[in-house]
Formats: C-alpha cells, structure tokens, sequence
C-alpha cells in the first residue's frame, strides 16, 4: 500500500515541495536557520490552514525541525532534531516553564491553543539560546495580540467535530483595539472520547477533557511606552495515555506575566523590554480507571515558577544587536503513593522528585554584521550560572542511598556560543554555522528517585554528580529561489561530549512489580546526532501549487549503539488548488522503515507506512462578517500504523473525518 500510494502520488504531482513553506514567514535576510510558522494572522491564513481548530501539534510539525513523541491523543513531548525536551529550550513569550509531570505528560505546548497563538519562533541548536540553554535548538510560542490602532471591537465563534474520536471543539474570541488601548480575550474547549486505530480498533484510554483562557491586555503610557500584562488558564481532565500503565485525572497551569516595552530614537538601542512572569503547573497521575493493575498508586507533582528577563535591541551603522539578561526561579515537587490490595498493609510512599529548587541567571549577547551586500556574520555569546538544592530531608536521605557522600546543593556554570556567516548572491543564500553549548542534568536526571519507564520497562534513578552536556555543532543551510519556485536544504552534526542516558545497574533492585530492573543515569564519552532535511515548493499556476519534504535522522553513541527515537526517512508532499474563496489540498505522508533503532531503549523496527489527506474550505462574505467552513479526511484509507515517536508503538488515529465552523464579526 504505501509503495504503490508513494509512486501514485509522487506520478501525480512530481516532486515539488514543503508543506510548510506557504506557512513560514519570508526569511531575514542573513538568518535562515530560524523558522516562523504563522497562524491564523489574518483572513487569508485562516483559509489555508487546512484544519484551523486542530492540535498545536499538528502546526509544529510543518518545521522540519520539530517532531513529536506520542503517549496518547494529547499533550505530545516535541523533539527538535530529534532530540527530546531535555535537551530543547521551549518557552511562551520567552518565558521559562518547568513541567510538573515525571513522566513529561505536560510539556509546554499543551499551555497555548491554536486558536491564541499567532506564531513559532523555531530556531535549531546555538541558535536557540538567547532565552537559556539548550543543545538542540529553542521553539518560542507568540499569542496573538490586536496591538495599537482603531482596530474597534471584533469577535469570533469557533466549532468542531471529528468522527474519529467523537471530539466536539468550541470556541470564541473577543478583540478590541484603540490607539492607547487593546485586549484579546479567547476560550476554546475540547472534550474527546476513545479514538479508533486504522482498521476500527478502538484505543482505550485515549479520552480526554480540555479548557483553555487566554487573556492579553496592553496600554500605551505614551509614546515610547507601553506596559502590557498577560495570562494563561490551561486545565486537563480525565486523559487517558493508552503507552502508559497511567492516566492523568489533572492537569492544571496558571501562567501570567507583566511586560514594561520601551521605544527610543537613541542611536545607542531601539527598543527595551522587560517582563517578570510567574506560573503554577499542577499534574496528577492516578490509575484509578485502570480495571487491572498490580498496585494503585497516585502521582502527583507539582512546578512553581518565579522569573524575568529584560533586552536590548539595537542598530548602530552595520551591526544589528540585542543584548539580554534573563533569570528564574522554579520549585519542582512530585511524589508517589502505593496502595496496597491488603487494607491491614501501610502505604508507601516515595518523593520521586525531593523538593528540587533551580536558579538560573544568564546573560546573551547576539551581534549581525553586514560586510557588504553578499556577506554578513552572526555571532552570539552566553553564559549563565545554575543551582539545583534540595529542600526536602527525606528526599535528601533517600538519595543519598545511592550517594552517600552528595552535597544537598550543586553550582554548574554554563556557556553557549555560535558563529553563523551567510553569503547571498543573486537567486541564492548560505550560511555556514559553528556552536558550542553546555546544559545542565534536568531535576529527573539528577535527582529523579524510581522513576518508571513504559517503554524499556526500567526504573530510573537520577545522578546528582554527572558533569554538564556539552555540544559542539556545524551546520550548512542553503535555500534558491527564482520566480515560482524555491528550495531548502539544511543539515547539522551534533558531537555531543558527556551524553546522559539510562544505563542498567544490576546490583539495585527495581520498586514497581514485574519490570525489567533499575537504570542509573550515566555519561557515555559522546555521542553523534546529524539531521538533514530538504524542502521546496513550486507554484504550477495561480490557482496550483506543489511542496514536498524529506527528512532523516542518524544518532549513535561512542560504542556505535543507536539512541532512541531517531526519525528514519520521512517524506510528505502535497497538491493545493485555490480559486477565490474555494482552496483545497490532497497530501501525502509517508516513512520508510526504522531501521537504526535502539532495543536497549526497549524499541523494535517500526514498519513503513504511508497515509492520504485530503482537505477542503470555503469562505462566504455576509458584508462585514465572515463564515469560513472547512472539512476534510485525514488518514482516508483508514491505514494502521505507528511511527517511530510513537510510545510503546501505540497506533495513530485511523480515518478521521472532520469539520470545521469560524464565524468573525
């Protein structure tokens, strides 16, 4: 099936290429290593989005930087060149987020929806450190804001439906602008049942229940000042993780944070912004739900959050500079209880995260130089200072069984750096790229106590004295473009130094009953990752249109073992056709099989696939309101499949038919 859909398809509509190009925003002129994939910003994006109340997600990976690691229908952990979230910076308008689930079934973009968001700001590696560390690259998350101006009062009524998991979406959004004034204010909510697999098979467990308020506000103090506030209410409930021997009865964030913006005609900087922020983020696992489990138990964790930043742009003759300083302060507590079948038996109870406190303070400094028409150089510097501590005494002592002699606090001191030069001439731009990047163990990695992993069926304990990661990374970034049609090309090594992964120690005993053992975070000597990725796109005529992708992945370590989730060959391509207010897209998606796979992680080769989408919208105009209606078929010939960042090899959605109703007034 996915041979011969491939050779159709490919028949069809030669190859021709990205299905993200007509959602990137047009790129600088001496910067193409950063991707900005635009929302629904205005009437015409609304009418190409092919699925406008679909999951962030489903936006994300247009880049093709970003993929996601799937436990379930929701909340997915985004990957950015194939490398998972320790490693990756993500952050909503710069700020810092820590996840309160152990088990990484609350990362940050499951805080925004897509219906508040106006864009990403992706950029990969060194290129991605302005606000913090990172090895594989940063993705920022922009709501949408009126801004200044007699934009008046406007509004929207958002609804949904999709048959695959019988999930209804609705939503609205109130807008209102003035020239000293504005305000956007959005609701969306989704409740979905079980979702079928490829063939009818239902996935139990694969429920959930979602709310979601966003508020932004702004006030112009004059004309060179501006302060604006912001937040974010996000609450789950009720979700099932089918990968996962658990579910999440509640997960909970309060995000909010207060922005001072200052504009000046100095010749010295342009613009000064700085902004304190602050967030709550509840998580609670429970397999309450479960009909057989060997022990019940409750998980709950909790990540509190207290931060600022304040930056410095300017331009002085041939330089382009910002300069920034960014801190924050974050609490992380998670814990587990054990019931056991006897009522006469004691629980257990276990601090799986011991009371962690983190202080970071960094500095970055980023300076674009124009040597003339053709050639230009970025060049950036960081450095920053991280301090973990342990609050709890329990905590503490049940660490220190495994590490007797550990202090309660560490101080790591962090640098990144990158060089990028470009050149441009005529129809084409490169640009050549050299960093180098430190990250500190995350809290699970350091301090983790028996955390549990599905996928290998390993405990983990944490290691409070490993040394930093750190990446030295060359990348090569090409685009050509003439008239209609334009390509990209983009390839990075990652020479990883002190890699921190699971390692089996025989000599503990597991916690959970019927697993595999216990693994000790370790550091192997290095370990190589390389992502390429090509993509163009060719405009037929005014109405047609054509994009293609290819994507592929290689990581090893110094013993020549494959790391985990490592993206095999993946190709998507697509046929648009758009005529006055009609647009309609029929794609293509497909990998081959996942050969360099990781059995110690617990992985298997995952099969080829291949899988059809079909899309269709419409606009009708009633003088100043606006009906958009879209409707569309994804997986239409209802194929079972899995790929490689599927947890546990859980099987995606099967045929999903949906639809879509925005009316703006």
């Amino acid at each position: 099936m996915f041979k011969f859909s491939f050779t159709l398809f490919c028949a069809l509509i030669g190859f021709n290429a990205i299905a993200q190009s007509q959602q990137l925003d047009s790129l600088a002129s001496t910067e193409i290593l950063e991707e900005v994939i635009l929302l629904s910003s205005n009437q015409h994006k609304n009418h190409t989005e092919n699925k406008s109340l679909a999951s962030l997600e489903s936006y994300l990976q247009e880049s093709n930087a970003v993929n996601f690691i799937k436990r379930g229908a929701y909340a997915w952990e985004p990957m950015i060149q194939g490398m998972s979230s320790e490693r990756n910076l993500i952050t909503i308008e710069g700020m810092r987020i820590y996840g309160a689930c152990t088990d990484k079934m609350d990362p940050i973009t499951s805080y925004v929806e897509i219906s508040n968001l106006s864009k990403a700001n992706i950029k990969r590696g060194q290129a991605g450190a302005e606000n913090g560390v990172t090895i594989g690259g940063s993705i920022d998350l922009k709501r949408k804001k009126t801004g200044y101006g007699e934009s008046g009062l406007k509004a929207n009524l958002q609804s949904g439906f999709e048959s695959v998991n019988q999930q209804k979406v609705l939503g609205a959004a109130v807008q209102y602008g003035t020239d000293k004034f504005f305000t956007d204010i959005d609701i969306m909510y989704r409740d979905a049942e079980n979702y079928d697999a490829g063939g009818g098979k239902e996935i139990l467990f694969s429920q959930f229940t979602k709310y979601n308020f966003s508020f932004t506000s702004g006030v112009k103090l004059d004309q060179n000042n501006k302060l604006e506030a912001s937040l974010i209410f996000d609450e789950a409930r009720d979700v099932g993780y089918p990968a996962l021997p658990m579910d999440v009865s509640l997960a909970r964030a309060y995000i909010g944070s207060l922005e001072y913006i200052h504009t000046s005609e100095n010749t010295f900087y342009s613009s000064w912004r700085s902004k304190i922020y602050y967030n709550d983020v509840t998580h609670i696992m429970d397999d309450s739900k479960r009909p057989v489990v060997p022990i019940r138990m409750d998980m709950p964790g909790w990540s509190k959050t207290w931060g600022m930043y304040s930056k410095l742009v300017g331009t002085k003759e041939k330089h382009n500079w910002n300069l920034s300083f960014n801190s924050h302060f974050n609490n992380s507590l998670a814990e587990m209880t054990m019931y056991p079948d006897n009522p006469n038996e004691k629980e257990m109870f276990m601090l799986t995260w011991p009371d962690v406190n983190t202080i970071y303070a960094g500095i970055f400094a980023q300076d674009k130089y124009y040597f003339n028409e053709h050639f230009s150089a970025d060049f950036s510097l960081g450095a920053g200072v991280h301090q973990n501590s342990i609050q709890d005494e329990f905590g503490l002592a049940s660490l220190r069984i495994f590490y007797p002699d550990m202090n309660s606090s560490k101080t790591r001191f962090l640098i990144n750096t990158a060089l990028a030069v470009d050149f441009r001439q005529n129809n084409w731009k490169h640009s050549i790229g050299f960093g180098y990047g430190e990250r500190a163990p995350s809290v699970s990695e350091a301090y983790g106590n028996y955390l549990f992993n599905s996928f290998d069926g390993f405990d983990y304990i944490g290691n409070p004295n490993m040394k930093n990661e750190k990446s030295k990374e060359i990348s090569w970034a090409s685009q050509y473009k003439k008239k209609q049609f334009k390509v990209n090309f983009n390839t990075a090594l990652y020479h990883i130094n002190d890699y921190i992964i699971g390692r089996p120690d025989p000599s503990l005993s597991p916690m959970n009953i019927g697993i595999n053992g216990v693994k000790v975070y370790e550091q192997v000597n290095y370990a190589l990752l390389w992502s390429t990725d090509l993509s163009a796109n060719y405009n037929i005529s005014k109405a047609f249109s054509s994009q293609a992708k290819l994507i592929y992945r290689l990581g090893q370590d110094d013993e020549k073992n494959n790391l985990p989730l490592i993206q095999p060959l993946t190709i998507e391509a697509s046929l648009r056709y758009k005529y006055d207010t009609f647009y309609a897209e029929l794609g293509f998606q497909a990998a081959t099989e996942q050969s360099a796979y990781s059995p110690e992680f617990g992985e298997n080769k995952t099969p080829e696939y291949g899988i059809v989408n079909l899309a269709l919208s419409k606009i009708v105009y009633f003088e100043q309101q606006k009906l958009i209606l879209k409707a569309g078929a994804e997986n239409l010939f209802d194929t079972n499949y899995s790929t490689f960042s599927d947890w546990n090899n859980i099987a995606r959605p099967g045929r999903n038919i949906y639809a879509n109703v925005i009316y703006s007034f």
